[in-house]
């Protein structure tokens, strides 16, 4: 009898063993995360007072649930037992109440940790602490993680990243999974059965195509997606990184356009702004309904470049019913006169009406060529729905 039962574990399918919880990421996840604007600056009352704005600007109305503390959310040291402590003059409520408060308010919970000995802050990493820490998540009612790569040493990625997921399904609380990986080991090639989405870059800046330490702007990461779109699809996401839409680096063209063409890569669109301050321009480029739809298109596919001609990139999104995103991109630093001769779009198949998304205006059909002129590190954006 114990050798039966020795062969009946060895022959069990893997996958009851060691999973992703699936169906949690079926489209891009929406949500606002701390880090770009606040840093290790947060608090209980940063939260509320982000919960209140983005309910009362129609942020969570869109559809951005989930609320992400990133780093620097917990003391120095674990505690006597092991656990991860929350910073108690942070979050004095502590992180269970704030999971709840965040719950009741129709919101998803989001929280930070690394998969190396420290975060890149130098806070408690999870290494070698993966299945007591997803098990405190799921007391806390966490629904989302982000897991960064810092202070990992000689470790192999797929395999560390594998141990989290494991962790995670035998806590046995639904929680989506973001690897925070950078991009460095390709995760977009074996991460689809490890999480739902992964980074593809090193860290966003809100700027157009700046380099600094550890990070960049979001034209050079957008460059960098160039040849992933076959990887993602819908519960696999690759993440270009949280959004600077709103952030003082970037021009308001700059900032529609960043957003314009994170839609069309069908990239997580997590905020990463003041939202208890912007502008009315802002708030209308995060919120507008029509742009967002191209990001959370049930076909799941994530756009690409299908053109890239002297100051002009035309950026193309498949969607439901036939229809397409375009995203044409001025990258020069003056005005242009540009065109689109739609005959040149080679994916196209017959007639189709032309929505311009940005100006809510439909401007004929594709029989007719789009002529106009598009700002410096600006777009139009364009939904083509086939004339049946």
């Amino acid at each position: 009898m114990k050798r039966l039962a020795v062969l009946l574990v060895v022959c069990m399918p893997a996958s009851l063993w060691a999973q992703k919880f699936d169906g949690l990421a079926l489209t891009p996840p929406m949500g606002w995360n701390t880090w770009n604007t606040f840093g290790g600056n947060i608090n209980e009352d940063l939260i509320k007072g982000t919960v209140a704005a983005m309910i009362n600007s129609g942020m969570l109305e869109s559809g951005y649930r989930y609320i992400v503390l990133d780093d620097v959310w917990m003391t120095k040291e674990r505690d006597a037992q092991g656990n991860l402590v929350p910073d108690p003059n942070k979050f004095p409520s502590g992180m269970k109440a704030l999971g709840d408060y965040l719950h009741n308010m129709g919101f998803k919970f989001g929280i930070y940790n690394c998969a190396g000995t420290k975060t890149c802050a130098g806070y408690p990493g999870g290494r070698g602490h993966e299945y007591q820490d997803a098990r405190l998540y799921a007391s806390w009612g966490v629904d989302y993680i982000k897991y960064d790569w810092c202070n990992t040493g000689t470790a192999n990625a797929p395999e560390t990243y594998k141990t989290m997921r494991d962790a995670l399904y035998a806590a046995g609380r639904p929680i989506v999974f973001s690897l925070c990986e950078w991009g460095n080991n390709k995760p977009w090639e074996w991460a689809k059965d490890v999480g739902h989405l992964w980074r593809t870059t090193g860290d966003i800046a809100d700027c157009w195509d700046c380099k600094r330490q550890w990070s960049m702007g979001f034209k050079l990461i957008l460059d960098k997606q160039v040849g992933l779109e076959k990887y993602a699809g819908p519960d696999h996401w690759n993440d270009p990184d949280m959004m600077e839409v709103g952030n003082e680096g970037l021009t308001l063209a700059e900032s529609r356009a960043h957003f314009s063409l994170w839609c069309i890569l069908a990239a997580p669109l997590m905020a990463g702004n003041d939202v208890r301050i912007m502008t009315d321009e802002i708030r209308d480029i995060l919120t507008d309904s029509e742009v967002i739809a191209l990001d959370q298109d049930l076909l799941g596919k994530q756009g690409y470049r299908f053109a890239k001609e002297g100051n002009k990139e035309v950026w193309v999104k498949e969607l439901s019913d036939g229809a397409w995103g375009i995203c044409v991109l001025n990258v020069d630093k003056d005005a242009a006169e540009m065109t689109v001769n739609w005959k040149d779009l080679s994916f196209l198949k017959g007639e189709y009406r032309v929505r311009d998304l940005w100006k809510k205006k439909d401007i004929g059909t594709t029989s007719e060529n789009f002529v106009g002129s598009i700002s410096s590190h600006d777009v139009v954006l364009f939904k083509l729905s086939p004339v049946k």
